[in-house]
């Protein structure tokens, strides 16, 4: 069995979580609603090339960065940078929920959720 479903289905989890947690911390649906495609910008790094579009999406499009600014938001105590990490991390679940994946430098679509990485091949096939 391929992991992608499961993989979709657990990022459909993390997107649902945060936007409890925006509920929970009576953000703003408007700042939420301006904010939410800002991620794609990242995508322009495709005008210099697959590569740099790739390193540039990613960069943008992992966990690592939001997670980062939550943690710091909760140290320090600042409620505004809480609330626009869990919309960056709203936006990458529902990417992958959808089954937008992190980009491998080869072309746009060539991405870790991609069927043809998550296909399931037969012993026949394999040989």
């Amino acid at each position: 069995m391929s992991p992608r479903p499961l993989l979709q289905l657990e990022a459909a989890a993390v997107c649902v979580a945060s936007l409890i947690a925006y509920r929970q911390l009576h953000g703003s649906w408007l700042l939420f609603a301006l904010l939410f495609l800002t991620p794609d910008v990242s995508m322009t790094g495709y005008l210099a090339g697959v590569r740099a579009g790739a390193m540039a999406y990613n960069a943008i499009h992992t966990y690592l960065g939001p997670l980062g600014l939550a943690g710091y938001s909760v140290l320090r105590g600042h409620r505004t940078l809480l609330l626009l990490a869990l919309i960056w991390i709203a936006h990458i679940a529902l990417d992958r929920a959808l089954g937008y994946g992190l980009k491998y430098p080869t072309r746009f679509k060539d991405t870790h959720l991609g069927a043809e990485r998550h296909a399931v091949k037969t012993a026949a096939a394999a040989t």
